[in-house]
């Protein structure tokens, strides 16, 4: 059988498109590229085991850092990301559920008495080793196999040569409970918790419908997380977080605006409002390319702390 130049042609060119169409989609539902200065994607992929892999990187790498993705990258890198293609890749359900049970994790402990500089060290001696591991892993093939193996449900496939976003996490709740009132650092862990999963559930599932606020994050990611920061904060002021509970605290009740004093309900209804626009701008904004697990907690605090400073 002989093949006609024009065949040939359009094979290439059909190998050319397919090669060039390997992408992300952000955790919002929305296209992006990873950006090769990103600080979760600092070492080379081996072509050999991972051969549909380009430039290096889990996507054609850009100049801008503000390219950075967080998205869970092109099927195929983790097996069981291929057995359980929309329980574990798509949808994240076993990550999501982890990150989730945190939140009430958290809460258990405000209300069990634990003050946050007990909960420093411990953190610290778990990032240690996970962050070792992970160091361990970026050298070693045969480690990274097994790390893979065994912890691959809970991640994304931009995480196989990047920092696992365990790290991250530990790092942003180690520094919010080190620098913050407990009150602020619980409610700031909550929204890192709650908001940041409802922002990549609803923006994937919507986001491709709504206008997009900057590469990789949607409206509706960014509502989602706004409704589900407000309702926590209703849940944490006005039940958990009792006024003027104990020491070390700054929520006391009421809050003190244009001369005026509000209390009971209506502060409570204020500070939930703009706990959620916080939360919401947190996860939208883009910090020199720092992990959302990091921004979220801390700008959240900075944003709660200095609210209550002022007007509490």
């Amino acid at each position: 059988m002989s093949i006609t130049p024009e065949s040939s042609l359009s094979t290439s060119s059909s190998s050319i498109s397919l090669s060039n169409q390997i992408y992300d989609s952000d955790s919002d539902g929305t296209p992006s590229t990873s950006a090769s200065s990103s600080p979760r994607a600092r070492s080379p992929v081996p072509r050999d085991q991972y051969p549909h892999v380009q430039n290096d990187f889990l996507a054609p790498p850009k100049s801008s850092w503000r390219t950075l993705s967080r998205s869970p990258s092109p099927l195929g890198l983790i097996p069981i990301h291929r057995t359980f293609t929309k329980f574990i890749h798509k949808h994240e359900v076993p990550r999501k559920l982890l990150h989730v049970s945190i939140g009430f994790l958290t809460i258990h402990l405000y209300r069990t008495g634990h003050h946050p500089s007990h909960l420093i060290a411990p953190l610290t001696s778990a990032l240690i080793p996970i962050a070792s591991a992970d160091l361990l892993r970026f050298y070693n093939k045969s480690f990274n196999a097994l790390y893979i193996r065994v912890l691959g449900a809970l991640m994304r496939e931009s995480e196989v040569r990047g920092w696992n976003g365990v790290v991250w996490y530990l790092v942003g709740t180690i520094a919010v409970l080190a620098i913050f009132p407990k009150d602020v650092a619980t409610i700031s862990i909550l929204l890192l918790s709650w908001c940041d999963t409802a922002a990549s559930t609803f923006g994937r599932l919507w986001g491709r419908y709504t206008p997009a606020i900057r590469r990789g994050k949607s409206l509706a990611g960014s509502l989602a997380a706004a409704v589900v920061g407000a309702l926590a904060a209703g849940l944490w002021w006005g039940c958990i977080a009792s006024a003027g509970a104990g020491t070390g605290v700054m929520w006391r009740g009421r809050l003190g605006i244009a001369g005026a004093e509000i209390n009971g309900g209506w502060a409570v209804a204020v500070m939930s409002l703009f706990t959620g626009v916080v939360a919401s701008a947190s996860e939208v904004l883009d910090c020199w390319g720092l992990d959302d697990n990091v921004v979220i907690p801390v700008v959240s605090a900075v944003g709660i702390w200095g609210l209550l400073k002022v007007f509490g």
